[in-house]
């Protein structure tokens, strides 16, 4: 029989500690090892029986979350999901957590919690699933900061083109995204981005990464215009595909189901971009848990669209990579240092009219 996956719940409010062990020991392949209020606690408890993933809220009496964290990192690299508010000032802190090594965000309001929990059960167990196959080599490797940077961009963004650059990612996506959209220029072809995110949290991703990069970020809107030095990313909780208005690329955002259990969802935009650029595309799949943008790389693949997965060393959870890799829909398995490379020179290519 399998072990069991050992969790450490820590947040200060009871109710929070005592709907997520019901939750999670529903599942008889966790186990929750212990439930704290606040970190100093829980680290006592942790000398003793080490878990395999922890349960993290921000803020908390005698040590705040995201101290707590970087010193779980330093000592023991562990999977870490961030349970927060919606607040403005919590998703600042929970960029601040993601940064520090968390691999996911379970958000939670500051009304109707328990009954929130309570129906968010299953995604609750997913997300501990998910985190327990996270990469601790990569969870524990050094962040280098990344000062933010005054670039011209108008130049670039008044140039149009017929080619796209599509990128999906998932669980540790945050940091890989930033590790790459901070390494290209303003001259870079047009980028289209499903990070596997809630709703509020894109815009203010969107919003710090613009501030870090020489490329204009943003969340997209319906009708935004896909140009070179710009990147659009899906707003949470809404899918975002691509289409043709004339000579120009814009994206369309919408509601509508779930697909693969996510909204936005990669499949949704790959599968678009396979159907509206074809061979006029350049596809990426990065690390994330589970199987969503595979097919649709699949569908870019066969429509001619050159295809990039990250590779497993580098990834967080390699999910997603694998799975493309597994229906051959991928051209080249890199690592992630060598995405910004790959991005950069199959732009410099097109932008000069070479095929």
């Amino acid at each position: 029989m399998a072990e069991r996956i050992k969790v450490m719940i820590i947040d200060d409010s009871a109710v929070v500690r005592q709907v997520v062990t019901q939750a999670l020991a529903a599942d008889a392949g966790i186990e929750v090892v212990g439930a704290a209020s606040d970190p100093v606690f829980a680290m006592s408890r942790m000398q003793t029986v080490w878990p395999d993933v922890i349960i993290l809220d921000i803020e908390m009496p005698r040590m705040d979350g995201i101290t707590f964290l970087k010193k779980v990192m330093a000592k023991r690299p562990t999977p870490t999901i961030i349970c927060s508010s919606l607040a403005e000032r919590g998703a600042s802190a929970t960029f601040a957590a993601l940064e520090a090594g968390a691999v996911s965000v379970i958000t939670k309001p500051k009304l109707g919690l328990k009954s929130f929990l309570e129906d968010s059960s299953n995604d609750i167990v997913q997300a501990v699933r998910s985190a327990a196959r996270a990469n601790p080599r990569v969870l524990g490797a050094a962040r280098r900061p990344v000062a933010a940077v005054a670039s011209e961009r108008h130049a670039a963004l008044e140039r149009t083109t017929d080619q796209v650059i599509a990128i999906g990612t998932s669980t540790g996506g945050t940091i890989a995204l930033e590790s790459v959209l901070t390494q290209l220029p303003a001259t870079t072809l047009g980028i289209v981005i499903v990070q596997h995110m809630p709703a509020m949290f894109t815009a203010m991703f969107s919003e710090r990464l613009n501030d870090l990069c020489q490329i204009e970020v943003r969340e997209a809107c319906h009708g935004d215009r896909v140009i070179p030095g710009r990147a659009l990313i899906a707003p949470g909780g809404k899918h975002m595909t691509l289409r043709r208005n004339g000579a120009q690329y814009v994206v369309d955002v919408a509601d509508g189901p779930l697909i693969n259990r996510h909204k936005p969802s990669v499949d949704v935009l790959f599968r678009s971009v396979a159907k509206i650029a074809g061979a006029n595309a350049l596809g990426i799949i990065m690390t994330g848990m589970g199987d969503d943008g595979a097919r649709g790389m699949r569908e870019m693949h066969d429509a001619g669209a050159r295809t990039i997965a990250q590779d497993e060393a580098s990834c967080v959870v390699f999910g997603m990579p694998k799975e493309a890799i597994k229906l051959s829909a991928v051209d080249q398995v890199i690592p992630l240092d060598q995405i910004p490379a790959a991005i950069v020179g199959h732009s410099a290519r097109h932008l000069k009219g070479d095929s």
